[in-house]
């Protein structure tokens, strides 16, 4: 599954950095943990983390406790505050009408006394003994039975829609049936915008019940009936429990283990117009003329939204569907069409294969739509991109590497992809960025079509989440984890296969990393899999004794945990007699808090975490960093261009922990004026830009301006040596797009008098002659700040069919100072129409980073919050992006406490959302770091 926002940063393969492109454990557990629908899906630690102290690794699960080991701890709590409340109850010391003894004398119990207290300590334990002893006791709400009494009490209940006691009390399923096939039957009708549907649930039982609970969200049961074996088909009563999206069907009797089973239910609904379950969406085609179409998007948990179905991971089955359709659309589903039949009214029946194999609900997918293809047979697998007719010609470099990645990865894995087709479809309207449901992977437009002029930088995104979408047909699909916490195991695969195919298959697209060569995996990966967050490792040295210590990396001290964390972590070093080639890497496994490293009295100094391959932060303490810094004023290639990235992001890391001092980080960064490679360049100015927009925030004018000059006097001369015309390294235009974004951002003369002749080619030629595709943003952001420029790029936005192109003139737009132009866009983009809505976190996203952006949409966000929920999904990842936008830059008490009153006056429409808990850490990290740099800052800038 792919993440939307900041996807342009996604091509950028950096291991030290989050890449947002793929989506993150923490916000899938947002979509089912913060919704008011799921409460208390999986309980936190005590301790927060921030996700800013998560930069590093993405999703390490939580060691969660099973269901015995939770009923056992909050059993034990229970009872322990139990105790606590009775103790404090009986304390002589609480109560007003203690008689106090007087001055000077020894207060002691009388005989009286002794003895009542020792009978009600026989009394008590008696009573314990006898509670303890007896047999057959269930506590209830109802309190304990009869001690002869055979009939356990009932457990409470919640009570259904109708008022009636809904027969399940839990929010997982039950684990006493399991569905074997799933034969759907959809009606879409995309005038009104609804459907009708059948789901016909074969199954087995597992253990005696006398219920049947699964998933119905926001569909209308209009008819249920149930068949035990080859018995009579019965009319049954449906009930519904909608705080936890389930249904049930009770039963008089019990179902015995071994039976077969069928569940009938007869269902309409709206399409949905949130992006998830099965959506309406629309496009303008060549003529301007309206076209809808329907899609799915079922993860997770929105499976439910289109079909009754036991809507968990766990739960696999297999499914056949059949789709009812007007003649000018086309149906897809996860398998091959099998036969389409003509109905009296006219209307097609498509009808698809049963699936070959047993899937999640969440990856069944259909779509109905107005659609063109182009295919390609791949190893006995049939592979077709699909898209709007307009854009079929964008669809062949998707097809080249969807086939080059499908026969790469079946040589990998030496399993074959089990299913004869692989469709990829590109949805006009589609929120995430792409979805890998088994056979049809669905994505947004610009997540997959491409055209023959577009840049490197462009394909090389595309290259990304195809590789990543192939990669879950084996990791998500076939493999798929039992609930959603262990989702970061599906995604570290698909992300660590997403590269190491595009390495092999595709070198030219400059994605160079090591790849670590992870001791003992089993021993290594216990630590990395059964606990959170990452390693800080701190080096000091005594001669040629050095000290590796390693702990838990947060970044503030409020959320130190008590426990202690420990990695098994294989530290690569280099040190100064070879250091920049792969033969020069020593390796040394950390597996306890500290440990000792010898080597030569010779040795100047070591660089830990070789080309940036380990997922951990190296301090180095105040003489470690001095040497390495002296070390690269002398000579910078004595470290490779990673390394020195490293470096950079090491030290800002550091400095926002508090561990070093801004001083020296710009004492690193002295070195940068003699910096030519990307990764290092694009770290520092990456960072740099960050604590620039924070201060531009603050309105710390005369540092803005020495931030400024600081830029200009680091890379104003490389800025300016860029060339404007044709580039072929990606590399080499993933820096000219960063310096030149830099450059005329700032408002450096030389870099927005090229980009405005740029722009006046691209407008004079009827933008036939094409502006780069690396620079096209730069060219776009400054052409909006002019007036006319706005509303001819408004012109252009309209017009345009290359969808990279589109996202890049709207990012352009949305990058206006202009306070009417900011208010139309954000207006217009929550309704819908001329920007769709799905492109809304994009732009509050960009406005965010200008200063009169970010005043606005705080209280756009604010005033507009009710229709934004309902354009999406609370928790959803549009919600986060939002949140994370409008916030991450605030750095005072005053928003801090505006924030969190905004946010807690929510309540069920988002006041617990998780991306909630760190915008304010962010916030309160902010202020405290302005709190300790703001004097070095006015001092050394």
């Amino acid at each position: 599954m792919e993440d939307p926002f900041d996807s342009e940063r996604a091509s950028l393969p950096r291991n030290m950095i989050e890449n947002s492109m793929f989506e993150e454990e923490s916000d899938v557990v947002d979509l089912a943990k913060d919704s008011a629908a799921f409460p208390a899906l999986e309980p936190d630690e005590v301790v927060y983390e921030p996700r800013s102290s998560r930069l590093l690794v993405r999703g390490l699960g939580e060691n969660d406790l099973d269901d015995e080991e939770e009923d056992y701890e909050s059993s034990a709590r229970l009872l322990g505050m139990s105790f606590m409340n009775r103790s404090s109850t009986h304390n002589p010391s609480s109560s007003p009408y203690n008689r106090q003894a007087p001055p000077r004398s020894c207060s002691c119990p009388s005989a009286r006394m002794l003895v009542v207290g020792v009978f009600i300590l026989v009394l008590v334990a008696s009573m314990a003994m006898v509670l303890y002893f007896l047999p057959g006791c269930t506590f209830t709400k109802a309190g304990c039975g009869k001690a002869n009494s055979s009939t356990p009490m009932e457990p409470s209940y919640p009570n259904s829609t109708n008022g009636e006691l809904f027969p399940w009390n839990e929010l997982r399923l039950p684990a006493s049936v399991r569905p074997v096939n799933y034969d759907l039957s959809l009606t879409p009708n995309l005038t009104s915008m609804t459907f009708t549907g059948r789901t016909v649930i074969n199954m087995t039982i597992l253990h005696d019940t006398k219920h049947i609970v699964l998933h119905s969200s926001e569909l209308i049961i209009t008819k249920a009936t149930f068949q035990v074996g080859e018995g009579k088909s019965v009319e049954v009563k449906v009930l519904e429990y909608k705080p936890w999206q389930q249904i049930a069907v009770s039963f008089p009797e019990d179902l015995k283990v071994g039976q077969v089973c069928v569940l009938t239910l007869d269902y309409a609904a709206s399409l949905s117009h949130t992006y998830d379950g099965f959506y309406n969406s629309s496009y303008n085609d060549k003529t301007g003329a309206k076209r809808v179409l329907a899609a799915t998007q079922f993860e997770p948990q929105a499976a439910r939204k289109a079909f009754p179905c036991f809507d968990e991971p766990a739960f696999k089955a297999t499914f056949l569907v059949r789709i009812t359709r007007e003649p000018g659309y086309i149906t897809l589903s996860n398998m091959p069409q099998a036969k389409t039949t003509t109905l009296p009214s006219g209307l097609l029946e498509d009808e698809f294969e049963q699936t070959a194999v047993n899937m999640s609900t969440y990856l069944v997918a259909f779509i109905v739509a107005n659609f063109t293809s182009i295919t390609r047979n791949v190893s006995n697998t049939l592979v077709s991109v699909y898209s709007v007719p307009e854009k079929k010609e964008h669809t062949h470099y998707a097809l080249d590497t969807a086939s080059k990645l499908l026969h790469f990865y079946n040589t990998f894995f030496k399993i074959n992809y089990p299913l004869r087709k692989l469709d990829l479809v590109a949805i006009p309207d589609f929120l995430a960025g792409a979805m890998e449901n088994w056979g049809l992977i669905t994505f947004r437009e610009t997540s997959l079509l491409v055209g023959n002029q577009s840049s490197p930088l462009d394909k090389q995104l595309i290259a990304n989440v195809v590789a990543h979408e192939l990669a879950h047909q084996w990791f998500g699909n076939l493999v798929t984890m039992r609930w959603w916490n262990d989702l970061w195991l599906n995604e570290g695969f698909a992300t660590y296969c997403q590269y190491m195919s595009l390495m092999t298959e595709f070198p030219q697209l400059d994605l160079a990393q090591v790849l670590p060569q992870q001791e003992s995996v089993s021993d290594m990966m216990r630590t990395w899999t059964l606990q959170k967050g990452f390693p800080l490792v701190t080096v000091s040295r005594k001669g040629g004794h050095v000290t590796l210590t390693q702990e838990h990396f947060l970044l503030s001290a409020d959320n130190t945990t008590h426990t202690s964390s420990l990695w098994h972590i294989p530290v690569t070093y280099v040190n100064d007699s070879c250091s920049s080639a792969p033969s020069c890497r020593q390796i040394f496994t950390l597996r306890n808090k500290t440990a000792t490293l010898n080597v030569s009295d010779s040795v100047k100094w070591l660089k830990l975490n070789y080309m940036n391959t380990g997922f951990y932060i190296v301090h180095y303490g105040d003489e470690g960093w001095t040497t390495l810094i002296d070390a690269l004023k002398t000579d910078i290639n004595t470290l490779t261009a990673h390394d020195r990235a490293s470096l950079i992001h090491n030290i800002f890391s550091l400095s926002r922990l508090g561990r070093v001092s801004f001083r020296q980080v710009l004492n690193l960064l002295d070195y940068a004026t003699n910096e030519t490679e990307t990764a290092p360049l694009t770290e520092a100015l990456s960072q740099l830009s960050s604590v620039y927009r924070l201060l531009d925030k603050r309105q710390e004018q005369t540092l803005v301006a020495r931030m400024k000059a600081y830029i200009w006097g680091h890379f104003g001369q490389l800025m300016d040596s860029q060339d404007w015309g044709e580039e072929e390294s990606v590399s080499r235009q993933e820096l000219r797009s960063a310096l030149l974004e830099m450059a005329c951002s700032l408002g450096r003369q030389n870099c927005t008098d090229q980009a405005t002749a740029l722009y006046d080619q691209w407008t004079n030629s009827n933008q036939t002659k094409q502006i780069p595709g690396d620079l096209q943003r730069v060219v776009f952001s400054v052409a909006a700040q002019s007036d006319l420029g706005w509303l001819s790029l408004m012109e252009a936005y309209s017009s345009t069919t290359y969808d990279s192109e589109k996202r890049k003139i709207l990012q352009a737009l949305a990058s206006t100072q202009d306070p009417q132009s900011i208010v139309w866009i954000l207006s217009t983009g929550l309704e819908g129409g001329i920007i769709q809505t799905q492109e809304l976190p994009l732009v509050i996203s960009t406005m965010s980073d200008g200063f009169a952006g970010h005043l606005f949409v705080w209280d756009f966000v604010k005033e507009n919050w009710d229709k934004i929920i309902e354009k999406f999904p609370v928790g959803s990842y549009p919600i986060q992006s939002i949140i994370k936008s409008t916030t991450s830059q605030f750095s005072t008490q005053t928003h801090l406490e505006e924030v969190q009153g905004f946010f807690s006056s929510l309540k069920e429409r988002g006041s617990q959302m998780r991306s909630v808990q760190e915008a304010l850490e962010t916030i309160r990290l902010n202020q405290l770091w302005m709190d300790r740099n703001l004097p070095t800052l006015r001092i050394w800038l």
